[in-house]
C-alpha cells in the first residue's frame, strides 16, 4: 500500500513539474499581442482612404523583431517597424488597401517575427468598396452655335 501511495505522490509531483516547465517556456522570449487582428472598414467610397494601423505590444521578456510583413496581394501594402521592439514597448503595423478597386475586401497580411507565441501572425482586413463614380462628358461650349 505504501508503494502505491509513494508512486501516486511521485506521479502527481511529476505532472505539476511538467506543467510548470511548459508554462515557463511559453513566457520566455518575445511575445506579440495585438489589440485586434481583424479590421472591418465597412462600406468605403471608391478612392477613399484605405489605411488602417494595427497596434501591438511586446509582452515578452526579450526584444521582438519583425522580419517581414506581406500582403496577400499587391493591393494590400503593409509597413512595419524595422528596429527591435523591447519588452513592454508598443509598435504599429500600418496596412494600406487600394480603394480604387470596387467590391468586397477580404485580405490578409502575414507578419513574420521572432515571437515565441506566434512567429507567423495573420492580420485581416475586410469591407466593401463602392462602385467607381460615373464620369460625365463635358459639354463643349467653345464654338457652339448661338441662336
Amino acid at each position: 500500500m505504501k508503494k502505491g501511495i509513494v508512486a501516486f505522490v511521485m506521479a502527481v509531483a511529476g505532472v505539476f513539474s511538467v506543467h510548470h516547465t511548459n508554462a515557463q517556456e511559453v513566457v520566455n522570449g518575445p511575445k506579440i499581442e495585438f489589440k485586434k487582428d481583424v479590421h472591418d472598414y465597412g462600406e468605403l467610397k471608391y478612392g477613399a482612404n484605405g489605411t488602417y494601423t494595427f497596434d501591438f505590444k511586446n509582452t515578452g521578456n526579450a526584444p521582438l523583431i519583425i522580419s517581414n510583413a506581406k500582403g496577400s496581394c499587391n493591393c494590400t501594402v503593409p509597413s512595419w517597424p524595422k528596429e527591435p521592439i523591447n519588452p513592454g514597448e508598443t509598435g504599429k503595423i500600418t496596412v494600406h488597401y487600394d480603394t480604387k478597386r470596387s467590391g468586397v475586401i477580404n485580405k490578409s497580411v502575414t507578419i513574420t517575427s521572432n515571437a515565441a507565441n506566434d512567429p507567423s501572425k495573420i492580420l485581416r482586413i475586410k469591407g466593401n468598396v463602392g462602385n467607381k463614380p460615373e464620369t460625365t462628358v463635358p459639354v463643349k461650349t467653345v464654338g457652339a452655335s448661338v441662336n
